[in-house]
């Protein structure tokens, strides 16, 4: 008998987070697409706007406010920050929502206005939402009816920084993260500093010492440590499409090899973080879900050098969404998420 497929929407299909979700779900064997919302390019077809789509049996964007989510059962918003939180309040309460915006990242709505530089509208839904990193709070997420799924920066960073500060293998005082991001990053908004004649053949950081993520990596990462850590977090734009690598600095009790024990015991069950000796790359984790860790001696004493990689669209955004999708309705974990890194 054949099983019930779980009937999914996406919310703003027609951006690049939407469109990867779109690709994920259309190979996922217990999932129909059931809409896909973009309101300023509603009543097209999704090829229209993406035309790898093209062949897919898909329903046409609709624009969210006119969409009948009765008979579905989840939906994935990758809607900006801002523009996620009135939306998502306005959605019927049956649905299981999974936000790829910050709008529900953070805990404390006047920490989100200082730093998003506006008021929460929906304060109320933040107690309930569930930080959606896959790895550390599955039992949470798979309860959850609000999943905040972590920025590309924060997954990148958290994954090898949780479990070495819940085991006192890292100092807190003293954490460096250097952070490098394709451009796809940015959204698919037209902005200046995202045109090709301003990012080929050029690397530069920005949101220097004031990047919107730090409050959410320091959130979890004072959770993981049980007490406030502050980190120096520098984000930089690499002419790339998809890919994220970052490079943390960290004073450590015990050298490389006794951290990477660590994390290859913490990961041992945990199918899409992989912990190895080589240093990583985002060429090896392009188009899949897959984060690869490394941790290396660094040249002064009692100092490593962590490393690790993800595909910002996928693992960092769209991927992990599906992860925490399959946690929610008690499915294999990997289901739909079984794709090899494209490489070359």
């Amino acid at each position: 008998m054949a099983t019930e497929k779980i009937k999914v929407g996406v919310i703003g299909a027609a951006g690049y987070t939407g469109a990867d979700a779109v690709r994920l779900l259309a190979g996922h064997e217990r999932v129909e697409i059931a809409a896909l919302t973009a309101d300023t390019q509603a009543g097209q077809p999704l090829e229209a706007v993406f035309p790898q789509f093209g062949g897919h049996d898909l329903p046409p964007l609709t624009r969210t406010e006119e969409t009948d989510w009765t008979n579905m059962q989840a939906v994935i918003c990758a809607l900006p920050h801002a523009v996620a939180q009135d939306v998502i309040a306005a959605l019927p309460t049956h649905l299981k929502i999974i936000d790829l915006s910050a709008d529900f990242r953070l805990r404390d709505a006047e920490v989100y206005a200082r730093h998003y530089e506006r008021t929460h509208d929906a304060p109320e839904l933040l107690a309930e939402a569930v930080y959606g990193l896959s790895e550390h709070f599955a039992q949470e997420i798979a309860k959850a009816r609000l999943v905040a799924c972590p920025g590309c920066y924060p997954t990148a960073a958290l994954l090898p920084l949780l479990p070495l500060l819940k085991e006192g293998l890292v100092e807190t005082d003293d954490l460096i993260i250097d952070a490098k991001s394709g451009v796809t990053g940015a959204g698919r908004s037209l902005k200046t500093q995202n045109l090709f004649a301003e990012i080929a053949e050029s690397l530069h950081p920005y949101a220097v010492a004031s990047h919107r993520h730090v409050p959410e990596i320091e959130q979890a990462l004072s959770d993981a440590a049980g007490a406030p850590v502050m980190v120096e977090f520098t984000p930089h734009l690499v002419p790339m499409n998809r890919g994220e690598l970052v490079s943390i600095y960290a004073r450590a009790k015990g050298g490389a090899a006794k951290l990477t024990a660590a994390l290859k015991k913490f990961y041992a069950d945990k199918p899409f973080v992989r912990v190895s000796d080589a240093v990583p790359s985002t060429a090896h984790v392009r188009g899949s879900n897959y984060c690869d860790i490394a941790v290396f001696d660094a040249r002064l004493p009692e100092r490593v050098i962590i490393f690790a990689a993800l595909d910002n669209l996928v693992k960092g955004s769209s991927g992990q969404a599906v992860q925490n999708l399959n946690l929610i309705f008690g499915l294999d974990e990997t289901a739909g998420l079984t794709q090899t890194p494209l490489h070359p």
